[in-house]
């Protein structure tokens, strides 16, 4: 694993989101390139969002074969399919829905209505045995190696939906179940620590001055127990994409100009 986090730092939000989106073309591009079906792991947030309408209206975007990628969620809010608050709707919304995929490559977490009826753990079963049945013998793991994840960063340093001092910290289980979130809404379904870290890339991505105690904590040696996102790394590379306004509390040396 990576020892020490690369941090590129962009202006605005909306830079924030076009660089991130030109870089995962790049990522997935290379990673088809190498013969690989590539697994990304998309998050939340009001971020991801812009960095989902930036992917959709990229030129770009047509150099990537999207019937082969697969696109997974690191947690999902445990509400109905139609809420708007559920991530997989608003990728959907945003990037999802413009692009030739496979449907039976995009795997979302099912839903408080869905086949399992309101049972977090069930639903959190059933994702464990896709990640699972999607796992190549070369993976050595239980779930298959993502070429990309994304996290988002709350204000507390949460990140999919691992709470500070929270049980589900401490999960062995690839994905688990989340209730008494101290976030509305209380119940989701989230990828693990073990999950998080099987990525050959993990980004981190924040934006805005409310992020940027978090940031400054996890890039500062708190513990992943106090401070989430202190913990995932990736296999081959960890990257923090931030704004300006989520680096203010970051040294000056750490603020590196935004590159791909």
């Amino acid at each position: 694993m990576t020892a020490t986090p690369i941090v590129e730092t962009h202006r605005t939000a909306e830079e924030l989101a076009g660089a991130t989106a030109a870089r995962l073309v790049t990522r997935l591009v290379d990673a088809q390139s190498a013969g690989r079906r590539p697994h990304i792991v998309l998050t939340g947030g009001t971020i991801a969002r812009a960095v989902h309408r930036a992917l959709r209206d990229s030129p770009a975007v047509a150099s990537i074969d999207w019937h082969r990628v697969q696109v997974w969620w690191g947690d999902e809010r445990f509400v109905a399919a139609d809420d708007p608050e559920r991530n997989e709707l608003q990728a959907r919304v945003d990037l999802l829905d413009a692009l030739p995929l496979d449907p039976a490559l995009v795997h979302p977490v099912a839903a408080s209505d869905g086949v399992h009826g309101d049972d977090p753990e069930a639903a959190a079963e059933a994702y464990a045995a896709e990640l699972a049945a999607c796992a190549l013998p070369e993976d050595h793991a239980e779930v298959p190696t993502f070429d990309v994840l994304m996290l988002g960063v709350g204000p507390d340093g949460h990140v999919a939906s691992l709470f500070p001092e929270h049980p589900g910290l401490h999960e062995t289980r690839s994905v688990a179940a989340v209730r008494h979130s101290p976030k509305p809404p209380p119940t989701r379904v989230s990828m693990t620590f073990p999950t998080l870290a099987r990525a050959r890339e993990v980004w981190f991505i924040a934006s805005g001055e409310g992020k940027s105690a978090a940031v400054r904590n996890a890039l500062g040696g708190a513990g992943h127990l106090q401070v989430p996102a202190a913990g995932p790394r990736g296999i081959e590379r960890t990257v923090w994409l931030l704004d300006h306004a989520a680096a203010t509390a970051l040294p000056a040396g750490l603020r590196q100009p935004g590159a791909r």
